[in-house]
């Protein structure tokens, strides 16, 4: 679902909510009036300017939520607790204000027992708070409820990509063109006596297909699992390109042993075989590098291709179906805590660069 559209049906949920909560609360407010004693004349007049101060007050609470949402804990108490009485206080006083201006006959009948309305603004101020409260419960239990479905369904929409890309890289590994040159260079090797390479990459193909088959898209390996998983892919293909793939591994000390989703790097680096090494002439280079840097794991793929106009942000046509499924997989696995940037490659070229939280498996038992 397109963002705009999620943050117009919210904003229209809460304004749903609003004026329901507020219009029942006037609902049984007065009724209240009604079952202790006989309102004022025209205090129908009166209550919606109460319910509309109440509303205005409670704009201010959300935003004042909003600022302090990401605070600590005890921040974030503290802000509920000191803003939910401040505005239970303010929108008392303004009722009592209102009330006793619009309804001047009331005040009087309140003057042989001054002694107690000090009590009685006391007793008013914790209903306005207990009000407040209660809004601010609501608000956070509607959100966290809110925010809980849409990490559910995040997940299951990654479930559903990851097994998609599963099939995807399956269809491609047992696509007839490609295990045929695979095939065809083993047998060449064979032909040539040179059965000891033959025979490795014979292991490394049934590795690969083998590593495919087993692997779980949705459990997260580390960065050194995944750089070995596509060397193996990798060497196969130094095999039908020879001298024209050069590749380059980066991969810092840190990084190896963080933690990534499984299958992420081999439709990038399919990607950069595609357009970078296999339509030129000389080949081509592709370099991949993993680092941890600020709390965040980056990775990144380069290719020395003709790489693309970053102003129109196009691939070559029929292209980028690997990109678009890895950045949509990226959104649905880290929301917005990610990002997936393209980039020229000096002098010329295509480099993809992820970054995504760092975690590492310790964290994960912990």
């Amino acid at each position: 679902m397109p963002i705009d559209r999620v943050i117009d049906d919210k904003r229209r949920l809460f304004w749903l909510l609003q004026l329901g909560g507020w219009s029942s609360w006037a609902a049984t407010f007065y009724l209240g009036i009604l079952v202790w004693g006989e309102p004022p004349e025209n205090y129908l007049f009166y209550l919606p300017i109460i319910v509309s101060i109440g509303m205005f007050i409670t704009l201010a609470l959300r935003w004042i939520y909003r600022v302090t949402w990401d605070r600590a804990l005890g921040t974030r108490a503290f802000a509920i607790l000191g803003a939910s009485y401040c505005a239970g206080v303010v929108w008392v006083l303004c009722r009592s204000v209102l009330f006793y201006n619009l309804f001047p006959e009331e005040l009087k009948k309140l003057e042989p027992e001054r002694s107690h309305s000090l009590a009685i603004y006391f007793s008013s101020s914790i209903s306005g708070v207990s009000v407040m409260l209660v809004w601010s419960a609501l608000y956070f239990g509607i959100k966290y409820y809110l925010l809980n479905q849409e990490a559910k369904q995040r997940y299951l929409k990654a479930i559903s990509m990851a097994h998609e890309a599963q099939l995807k890289m399956l269809r491609y590994q047992l696509n007839p063109h490609f295990l045929f040159n695979t095939l065809n260079a083993i047998s060449t090797l064979i032909l040539d006596k040179d059965t000891e390479l033959a025979n490795g990459m014979v292991m490394k193909l049934s590795r690969f297909l083998r590593y495919s088959l087993d692997n779980d898209p949705m459990q997260q390996i580390t960065v050194a699992e995944e750089v070995q998983s596509l060397k193996l892919y990798l060497d196969i293909e130094e095999v039908r390109f020879a001298e024209r793939l050069t590749l380059h591994f980066a991969i810092s000390e840190a990084a190896e042993q963080a933690l990534m989703p499984s299958l992420l790097l081999q439709p990038l680096v399919e990607n950069s075989i595609k357009y970078a090494v296999s339509r030129s002439i000389n080949g081509g280079s592709i370099a991949v590098s993993a680092s941890v840097e600020d709390g965040c794991l980056q990775l990144a793929v380069a290719d020395d291709g003709p790489g693309l106009d970053l102003r129109q942000g196009r691939l070559p046509k029929g292209g980028g179906v690997g990109l678009a499924n890895t950045r949509e997989r990226l959104t649905q696995i880290y929301g917005d805590k990610q990002s997936f940037r393209l980039g020229s490659t000096e002098p010329h070229g295509l480099t993809i660069t992820i970054c995504i939280p760092v975690s590492y498996a310790t964290q994960e038992t912990a």
